[in-house]
């Protein structure tokens, strides 16, 4: 009886290491960096850009989940962020788009659905842009032009935003309360129920790079009317750090479009509402 139980933990123990292997990051060399990225299902590739400061830790479990269960799902750190190196290349927007082209090039993918979640979108409008035959299907979560044409979030917001000050525990509590909306977060005071824990950790000096690289890039604005792609913009209406209306800026440019506006949702919404965040990127995916 006792060695049977040893055989069954032993099993449950190899089982589990498989699990977690098939979600272990990779490394790719591609050009000066190495990026650190990792793949989740099967089936037609989903590439998901994440935004300012986020490694890939810090996307939606749920989400991932669901979309991988229909898609390739691809995700990855960008330069100097999480457990991709810096390289020796200047930062910037076109620089990082450059980056997620390479990457694409180097696990042979020659086309996908992209994904951008806040800055992610700036990489994903560059690359339909610059690489249109590379972007099927396109999705900006939390998106902006850049450039002098967007919305920029109030001054001491952006303030909160680059500040890398303080603890650990402290820039994630500056970090809650940017991604959610008050009220929602007073009824839901326990981040632990619906935020990723992020291990993944960034030289501070890394995230001024990218704060700066976001700054110097002059946007998209006169471009976006050269995506071909169809192009599904969600946002929250409560978003402080992209605001809302950016998305509708976004949408006057650029040919077949849709906008989806989620009531009282932050620039979080996908942890806050990841069943329908989820729903939504399907539906339009497999339209």
């Amino acid at each position: 009886m006792r060695s049977a139980l040893k055989l069954w933990l032993a099993f449950l123990l190899l089982l589990l290491s498989l699990g977690c292997s098939a979600q272990m990051e990779k490394t790719v060399r591609v050009n000066d960096l190495q990026i650190a990225y990792q793949e989740f299902g099967r089936g037609y590739p989903l590439i998901m850009i994440m935004g300012f400061s986020g490694a890939m830790d810090m996307w939606d479990a749920k989400v991932l989940k669901e979309l991988a269960s229909h898609y390739r799902v691809i995700v990855f750190d960008n330069r100097g962020v999480g457990l991709s190196t810096a390289g020796t290349k200047h930062f910037s927007i076109p620089q990082f788009t450059d980056d997620t082209a390479a990457l694409m090039e180097a696990l042979k993918i020659k086309q996908a659905h992209v994904l951008g979640w806040s800055m992610g979108t700036n990489m994903a409008e560059d690359l339909a842009i610059r690489y249109p035959d590379r972007v099927n299907k396109l999705i900006l979560y939390a998106a902006d032009p850049g450039g002098k044409e967007q919305l920029l979030p109030e001054k001491a917001i952006s303030a909160q935003m680059t500040d890398t000050s303080g603890t650990a525990k402290e820039r994630g509590q500056r970090m809650i309360g940017l991604l959610f909306p008050q009220a929602w977060l007073k009824q839901n005071p326990d981040p632990r129920l619906y935020f990723p824990t992020v291990s993944e950790k960034t030289d501070p000096k890394n995230i001024a790079k990218q704060a700066q690289a976001m700054a110097d890039w002059a946007g998209c604005y006169s471009q976006l009317s050269q995506i071909k792609s169809p192009t599904l913009l969600i946002t929250g209406t409560d978003d402080v750090l992209t605001p809302p209306e950016n998305s509708k800026i976004i949408a006057k440019r650029i040919p077949n479009t849709r906008v989806v506006m989620i009531p009282s949702a932050g620039h979080g919404l996908m942890f806050q509402y990841p069943e329908r965040f989820s729903r939504i990127v399907l539906e339009f995916l497999e339209k």
